[in-house]
């Protein structure tokens, strides 16, 4: 159902004409933004975050990672996210979700299980996620539109010139 059918692979492949050796190559340099919502460190519940991964509202988009692998996102696919922020000036957040508290989950490790393609999770912050007064910041979805057009623009090159001899570089400093 949803995310875990096999669609999204059969698209995959009639856009690749039904030939195996171009659908790896797809695969290869696809890289998918799994974007969705990021529960804001609450005052009163600070406690359930990570000490150093509070995400704010109007503090930017968050990479989200989850040592449960609730989420799909690596610590290459973040850093390359972060590039691209730091290329456009974005603002970015990261959280951890604490590895003793449960989260729910996104399409991102569903995606990234059926179809191979490098994933990372991410979101806009906000308040009392799944009530009645949810809230968020009038300035992440600003930040949003700006990091997925930047991604459109930029994010080939920045992934052409990742790779194992300039790791050390400034790009994943």
């Amino acid at each position: 159902h949803g995310a875990g059918t096999q669609l999204t692979n059969l698209v995959l492949q009639r856009i690749c004409d039904n030939n195996p050796l171009l659908l790896a190559q797809c695969v290869a340099k696809s890289f998918l933004l799994s974007a969705d919502m990021v529960h804001a460190v609450h005052p009163n519940y600070a406690s359930k975050h990570e000490s150093n991964f509070q995400p704010s509202i109007n503090g930017g988009v968050t990479i989200k990672h989850n040592s449960n692998q609730r989420y799909a996102t690596t610590a290459m696919g973040a850093a390359l996210v972060r590039e691209l922020a730091r290329r456009n000036s974005i603002p970015i957040q990261e959280v951890m979700v604490r590895n003793d508290s449960p989260c729910g989950s996104t399409i991102g490790p569903i995606m990234s299980a059926n179809t191979a393609i490098r994933t990372v999770d991410l979101g806009n912050p906000q308040l009392s996620m799944h009530s009645i007064r949810e809230m968020g910041g009038a300035k992440d979805p600003y930040y949003s539109v700006q990091l997925f057009s930047a991604y459109y623009q930029q994010f080939a090159e920045i992934d052409a010139n990742a790779n194992d001899e300039n790791c050390d570089d400034d790009m994943f400093i």
